[in-house]
């Protein structure tokens, strides 16, 4: 997630007024009543319905009924009324389906504003108004059928990071529900050039998970002028159990949403691909939040001085460590994870949520399905009151259970540091990157052939077992990986950027961990020298299908590399005790090349050794190769599994900016 610095001082200005302070000031204490139930919010049935809500410091709660999401006054008030453990509660006894609802609660004499509950499950346009729903009635024909596709280990994961919006809104897509994620449902689609576009592209690119940026209601869209076109990443929560309106045919009807989301993930598992939901509970939209409207300041951290901390620069921070929050935390996931069949969540900012919390997630996710796969961002974006010991901060990573960080340390070895755009990379020829790329060739974890002195950012593993790593080299933040190239080798040619484009995701998808990659990256995306496009518009943000054609020597490039990956188990060893016995490094004696062998039939491969060569040099180099005969798969330029080519041991010339790898016959 990244925000530009303008915008971390207008949250700073308008959600810090003096009120804001004295609000927080007297809110502080975490010695409320804890409700551990779990039917918060509204559980409706044909025969009644009930309203459950925690408001522990309310002097009285009402409850609003209404006949739209928008507009149009209140159907009946009715009070609620008050129960243990801080909870205020009616059952009002008649069919209450597709009505839409508001709380109101009086705290400090003061009545707050109407919102839907935090736990809120279907929503009206905008998201200022619940509704009662029944959400057996939005399930998709055949969706008790859905099957997810098989998974054996987390590191068979090859992940996609895709915006809902940015698939299909290029007018060259093919692509009927343009921006909706319906979209992302639709087959056969192909662009003017006769090619696969949408969901048939991305299977047959071979990844198994598609990561979906925020999906969730979110603030920053009004859903009731489509028209608008109006962007945004989605890192802005307002509604964290509801799907995004804008996303829907109907903002309007709160079960559409809801249908057409789940319609989605039935087709992609249909088609062979998990779905992972990037969720942001570290930071709200403001704190004019649903959090705030019922417990005032309970469920974010403070400064000592009673403002609201600000790790997420954003403007406030969640308080995972609060029983509350991490019971809704918990019920969250494990609703997204039942209700929507979801196979995955990625964790904004991470770092700012405490390790016992995310380990609880985990417990929970992993009871409902053990192959659900947990990552997130391993850092905060300043500084926390939490003691930097107990956050899931990628330092912690191994005390982590099942649960992934990014590597940054690969990232950014492999293409140049994140604080300065022109800085090089081992595939753009830096003479100090090796390091950082074997650290994440190995998967983040202790090997005796890294010298972590040497590495970026970490003087140490950080990775008890592989699938905790996410190697990567670019994602929805910042540059694209084309361009940046581009910035950072100004002078080169096309030609050179695409061996360095090529390089580099080689070596992501040849390294141990898990794989990922940003959407489009296999046909060069391009965001026009745009890094932090979060409310970029489309013409920033979409996939141009029209490169596709453009470089489909590069896409048929990325589609042999993914095919060897799944091939190939040796790349995907599960446990870190394989990695050390089976991965080699070979000295080189050259800082722009790193080479290794894979032993033995690692990980039960049919390949009983392979040899990986990287010259990130601007020129050919030559290396020496084992006694043997051996069978050239990538030679700098294409990948070829099939390669009839053979070569003898002894010296090897590997061509400027490439890979070459190798199995011994």
């Amino acid at each position: 997630m990244k925000y530009p610095q303008v915008i971390f001082a207008f949250f700073m200005i308008t959600v810090l007024p003096t009120s804001s302070k004295s609000q927080a000031r007297t809110t502080l204490t975490d010695d409320y009543p804890i409700y551990n139930g779990n039917d918060l919010g509204v559980s409706w049935s044909a025969e009644q319905t009930v309203f459950k809500l925690w408001a522990p410091t309310a002097a009285a709660v009402k409850l609003r009924l209404y006949a739209a999401g928008d507009g149009g006054k209140p159907l009946r008030t009715i009070n609620l009324g008050k129960a243990k453990d801080g909870i205020w509660e009616t059952t009002v006894k008649e069919n209450l389906k597709n009505q839409y609802y508001t709380f109101q609660a009086n705290i400090h004499g003061r009545w707050l504003k109407e919102r839907p509950d935090i736990y809120a499950k279907a929503i009206g346009v905008n998201g200022q108004r619940g509704m009662v729903a029944d959400l057996a009635s939005t399930n998709p024909k055949g969706w008790a059928l859905d099957k997810k596709p098989e998974q054996k280990n987390f590191t068979d994961i090859m992940i996609y990071e895709l915006h809902v919006r940015d698939l299909s809104m290029d007018p060259n897509s093919g692509i009927q529900h343009k921006g909706k994620f319906l979209g992302l449902a639709e087959t056969k689609t192909k662009s003017p050039d006769g090619l696969q576009t949408g969901l048939d592209h991305i299977k047959s690119l071979g990844v198994t998970h598609i990561h979906l940026l925020p999906s969730f209601d979110y603030n920053s869209v009004d859903e009731t002028k489509p028209e608008a076109n109006r962007y945004n990443w989605g890192y802005d929560p307002l509604n964290y159990n509801v799907p995004e309106g804008s996303y829907s045919t109907d903002a309007y009807d709160g079960n559409v949403r809801i249908r057409e989301f789940k319609k989605m993930v039935q087709t992609l598992h249909a088609n062979g691909l998990r779905v992972i939901l990037d969720v942001v509970y570290n930071h709200t939209s403001d704190t004019a939040s649903n959090f705030n409207q019922f417990v005032p300041g309970y469920f974010y951290r403070h400064t000592e001085k009673g403002a609201y901390s600000n790790a997420t620069a954003c403007g406030n921070e969640t308080a995972s460590e609060k029983a509350m929050m991490r019971k809704y935390m918990v019920e969250s996931v494990v609703y997204w994870a039942t209700e929507y069949h979801l196979d995955g969540f990625r964790f904004d900012l991470m770092g700012v949520h405490d390790i016992e919390t995310m380990n609880d997630i985990s417990g929970a996710l992993h009871k409902i399905d053990p192959t659900i796969f947990i990552y997130g961002e391993g850092w905060t974006a300043g500084n926390s009151p939490l003691p930097e010991d107990l956050r899931a901060v990628k330092k912690n990573a191994y005390k982590l259970d099942k649960i992934a960080v990014f590597s940054d340390d690969i990232r950014d070895g492999i293409k140049g540091g994140w604080s300065d755009v022109k800085s090089k990379g081992f595939v753009s020829g830096a003479l100090d990157a090796a390091e950082s790329v074997k650290f994440g060739i190995v998967g983040s974890v202790q090997h005796p052939q890294v010298d972590y002195s040497k590495v970026n950012y970490s003087k140490a593993p950080w990775a008890a077992e592989p699938y905790q790593t996410i190697n990567y080299v670019s994602c929805h933040d910042d540059n694209t990986l084309w361009d940046r190239l581009k910035i950072s080798n100004p002078d080169a040619s096309e030609a050179d950027l695409i061996k360095m484009d090529k390089l580099a995701n080689t070596i992501v998808f040849t390294s141990q961990g898990i794989a990922f990659m940003h959407a489009g990256a296999e046909m060069l995306r391009t965001k026009k020298g745009i890094a932090n496009s979060y409310n970029s518009p489309d013409d920033i943000n979409e996939l141009d299908w029209g490169r596709k054609s453009k470089y489909k020597d590069v896409f048929n490039y990325y589609k042999a590399l993914i095919a060897l990956r799944k091939h190939h188990p040796a790349f995907r060893m599960p446990l870190a005790k394989m990695i050390r016995e089976h991965l080699k490094f070979m000295e080189t004696g050259d800082r722009n090349m790193i080479a290794y062998q894979i032993s033995d039939n690692a990980n039960g491969d049919t390949w009983k050794n392979i040899l990986v060569i990287f010259n990130g040099s601007l020129s050919d180099r030559q290396i020496n190769i084992p006694e043997g005969r051996w069978r050239l798969v990538i030679d700098g330029k294409t990948i070829n599994e099939k390669s009839m080519k053979a070569i003898g041991g002894g010296q090897v010339t590997v061509p400027a900016t490439s890979a070459c790898l190798l199995y011994e016959l």
